[in-house]
């Protein structure tokens, strides 16, 4: 596929002539005719990227999902709503590969886990990659990353690094830097932003920025800081209607998985509940909790529920000092008069299990894993409260962020720029369907790759050698597979079909349990099928 540079796509969408970046026109929202990208200014925009860690996007007041409206009626998320109101917010942004330190591979090079070669936690990125902030370098920014890197000591290619080594901590944390360790006491969202911020006070004035700003919460074991200890104490999260799941009508795999709140969810390491110690030797923030968990003694299913509360109160919590970093950042804009010139982007490495189908944890290429929160505001070109219907998957971050700043990217990485999405010009070849492909058994999860379409997900499952197919429209939270309906044989073939033409079309080379050859012959199969099977049709 040929790759259209801004410059060419200005010229294309009509746009006349610019500088050498497109520089917005500072408070003017953009039209339906892309006015607002004539040149006004050859200033190029700067951009903070804000990355968190298994924040879902239903966590997001601004997202119309499950715990969307709690988000918004508990303050959850004031910050990031705000910025959805003043910019863009992606109804469908998906990763490839749902695990952290793959999807930041992809996120970093455009490139999915294979071609990358970080298919699952704690690898690095293949020597001798393009890496996003090399075109950044090369267009004249200044560049820096602080807080969770996760990809061992792949470079980060920015003029300064402030990084966590693996996970990192909560509480006082320490990070790798050019200079040496830097360590700082307090919780990592609070220590991080410090360091950002005192980095765009450092910077030259001079020249345009990246500014990296990548969060440990709400990773697991979802640790607030002590001003949010009892924030929520009183309020009671809404259950998902799956959160007793028994996994029928569905893959063997589902079944065997390790990811429920009922068995691997940890009463002291996640939960925070001693209950042998001395009341008096529990740190203040846990003990009412802890007081409560020896009143109660739940058990069976009381006891899924008690866990599941507390751990979604931590799990927001947590999401709640994200969302403190987001103001301070963006409040440090608007005092700097650096607002109306800088892009600001909310992402995070995945989505996360929030108790649907008894789980938390991601990995699965279902819904709740495989979508990514994504919010973008560029003011003067992103029209304000716009929520993008196209599908945009993490291999395209780097390309978009590139052409923002008006570089250029190599011509054979997976991803393509949404740029023209962001300025409401959404092409009319624009992508119809994303691959997953997902690879470590080791933790519990079964490998398996599918395809995810408007309306469809069609998964299969390696070693089982096993096949769900979702209707999303009928039956959005998954839990039942139409693999085995004859009426959606031909939806299965097209599927199958389109799944391998995605692998041929990223250079998948592992080793097909489906032999090509036999797609053809599958519609055929299908239709020779007496009916439904008992465990959902799906070898």
């Amino acid at each position: 596929m040929r790759r259209v540079q801004r410059r060419e796509f200005i010229k294309l969408a009509g746009l006349g002539a610019v500088g050498t970046a497109l520089s917005p026109r500072p408070g003017k929202a953009l039209p339906s005719d892309f006015q607002a990208l004539e040149k006004s200014s050859t200033r190029k925009p700067n951009i903070i990227f804000i990355l968190s860690d298994d924040h879902a996007p239903e966590a997001i007041g601004a997202y119309d999902l499950r715990l969307s409206a709690f988000c918004r009626e508990q303050n959850v998320t004031p910050n990031l709503d705000r910025l959805a109101t003043q910019g863009a917010l992606f109804q469908h942004s998906f990763c490839g590969n749902s695990v952290c330190s793959p999807s930041r591979a992809t996120i970093l090079t455009g490139l999915h886990s294979h071609a990358n070669g970080v298919r699952k936690l704690d690898q690095e990125v293949r020597s001798g990659l393009w890496k996003f902030p090399m075109a950044f370098r090369t267009a004249g920014y200044q560049s820096a990353v602080f807080g969770k890197w996760h990809l061992g000591r792949t470079p980060t290619e920015t003029d300064y690094w402030c990084i966590s080594p693996g996970q990192g901590r909560y509480l006082n944390p320490v990070f790798e830097s050019p200079t040496g360790a830097v360590s700082s006491p307090g919780h990592t969202v609070d220590v991080v932003t410090d360091l950002a911020l005192k980095w765009l006070e450092k910077r030259d004035p001079a020249k345009p920025f990246l500014l990296m700003v990548y969060q440990k919460p709400p990773h697991r074991n979802w640790i607030p800081p002590e001003r949010y200890a009892h924030y929520l104490e009183a309020a009671t999260v809404p259950e998902p209607a799956t959160l007793f799941d028994d996994y029928a009508n569905r893959g063997s795999p589902l079944k065997l998985q390790k990811l429920t709140i009922a068995k691997e969810i940890t009463l002291p390491g996640d939960l925070k509940i001693w209950p042998e110690k001395p009341l008096e030797t529990i740190p203040e923030m846990y003990r009412a909790r802890n007081e409560e968990f020896r009143r109660v003694k739940p058990q069976g299913a009381a006891l899924v529920r008690w866990k599941y509360q507390m751990f979604m109160k931590d799990y927001l919590r947590c999401v709640k000092s994200v969302d403190d970093s987001v103001g301070r950042l963006t409040d440090y804009l608007e005092q700097q008069h650096l607002a109306d010139n800088t892009v600001v982007i909310y992402a995070s490495d995945q989505g996360f299990y929030l108790g649907e189908h008894g789980w938390f944890d991601k990995r699965w290429i279902f819904e709740e894993s495989i979508h990514m929160p994504f919010i973008i505001r560029w003011p003067g070109v992103i029209e304000p409260g716009n929520r993008p219907d196209a599908m945009i998957q993490n291999i395209d971050y780097a390309l978009t962020f590139v052409e923002i700043a008006g570089g250029t990217v190599p011509p054979d990485l997976h991803g393509r720029s949404f740029l023209p999405v962001l300025c409401g010009k959404t092409p009319a070849d624009w992508r119809t369907s994303v691959y997953y492909r997902y690879y470590d058994p080791g933790c519990g999860v079964a490998q398996h790759n599918g395809v995810r379409t408007k309306d469809y997900t069609l998964v299969h499952y390696f070693e089982a050698n096993e096949w769900d197919l979702f209707d999303l429209k009928n039956d959005p939270q998954q839990m039942h597979s139409v693999y085995a309906d004859p009426a959606k044989a031909g939806v299965v073939q097209e599927l199958k079909m389109e799944l391998e033409r995605l692998r041929q079309q990223y250079g998948e080379q592992d080793a097909m349990p489906y032999p090509p050859e036999k797609l053809a012959s599958s519609k055929a199969e299908q239709k020779s099928k007496p009916g439904k099977t008992t465990d959902g049709g799906n070898k």
